[in-house]
């Protein structure tokens, strides 16, 4: 019959060392100790072990702040079944979280006319003004265009964790 695997997490292995040394009739040192255990864990030493959860903790992704679902749900209701902006919101929050979903369904990468902008723009909204949308999403950094005003291009950005909840909902109304 197999054993079970039992896994062991220490907070401190050099604390756990101390304690397990304590038990011991005639313990090691303590880095010999320790060592011992690293080597137990598949390392070279203690140092390896040492090195590699200090790479391991550089390479892991920050953690990401939650969103704030009710700003989500204001936001979404500005948006009808088909996912196309009904109106231009009154309260600035809401207007910037529906300018990061419209900034999400310009192409990245490419550069833009100002009447290519504006197709995109009005296939995503229903009260025919793209030209604010434009403006607002030129103001907030989201697009830029040349100084004479005729290519566009959008501006790589992060999305907050609110637009990332919206423009996942909204693409989830796009497809269905």
């Amino acid at each position: 019959m197999p054993k079970p695997s039992v896994p062991l997490s220490v907070p401190d292995i050099s604390a756990f060392a101390r304690a397990l040394a304590r038990q011991l009739d005639a313990p090691p040192g303590h880095q010999s100790l320790l060592n011992m255990l690293a080597r137990a864990a598949g390392f070279r030493n203690y140092q390896h072990l040492n090195a590699a959860n200090t790479a391991r903790a550089r390479l892991e992704e920050p953690p990401q702040p939650p969103a704030d679902h009710r700003q989500v749900e204001r936001a979404m209701a500005q948006w009808d079944e088909a996912a196309r902006l009904r109106q231009w919101p009154a309260r600035r929050a809401v207007q910037e979280l529906c300018l990061w979903a419209l900034w999400a369904r310009l192409p990245a990468g490419t550069t833009l006319h100002e009447r290519d902008v504006n197709g995109a723009l009005n296939l995503a909204h229903c009260f025919d003004d793209a030209a604010i949308l434009r403006r607002s999403l030129i103001g907030m950094g989201l697009l830029a265009r040349n100084t004479d005003g005729t290519d566009y291009r959008r501006l790589e950005k992060a999305p907050p964790p609110e637009a990332r909840a919206l423009i996942g909902h909204l693409s989830a109304r796009l497809a269905a």
